[in-house]
């Protein structure tokens, strides 16, 4: 009987359908901002800690409590682009509260006289919401 019936091959792995649709733009350079924020921002807490460290008078409680803000921040938006790029839709909401974030602390600078700083945070922090909220990113994050 070994070769009068006909083989079935069906075999007995499943067919793997691969996602040939690539990241649109808009949430590519969403990501790329976001992940460029990451590093300014560590740098920053790098700069605090190394200034919590030599001060001479300084509270250190509130000198602390600063800097590990600054190193969460940092994680926050590191952690938010990696999601994002792996296109988890929930992480676009608070990428988004974190950009506009950005609009008072700019609103701030510029009240205090440091407009060269403070308006580009302003631009960069609507310019990340523009594009997270886009219609590329939107149907890409499976909203749309």
């Amino acid at each position: 009987m070994g070769g009068t019936v006909p083989r079935v091959t069906t075999g007995i792995v499943a067919r793997v359908t691969i996602d040939s649709d690539p990241i649109p733009v808009t949430l590519r350079w969403a990501v790329r901002l976001l992940r460029a924020e990451a590093v300014a921002v560590g740098l920053v807490a790098a700069w605090l800690l190394w200034a919590d460290l030599t001060a001479t008078t300084t509270d250190l409680t509130s000198a602390l409590l600063v800097t590990a803000f600054a190193i969460g921040a940092a994680a926050a938006l590191w952690a938010l682009g990696g999601a994002l790029t792996r296109r988890r839709a929930g992480a676009r909401a608070p990428a988004i509260v974190l950009q506009l974030m950005l609009l008072p602390i700019g609103w701030f600078m510029l009240q205090g006289g440091m407009a060269w700083l403070g308006v580009p945070l302003m631009v960069l922090g609507l310019c990340v919401t523009a594009l997270l909220v886009s219609a590329p990113t939107t149907r890409a994050l499976g909203f749309g």
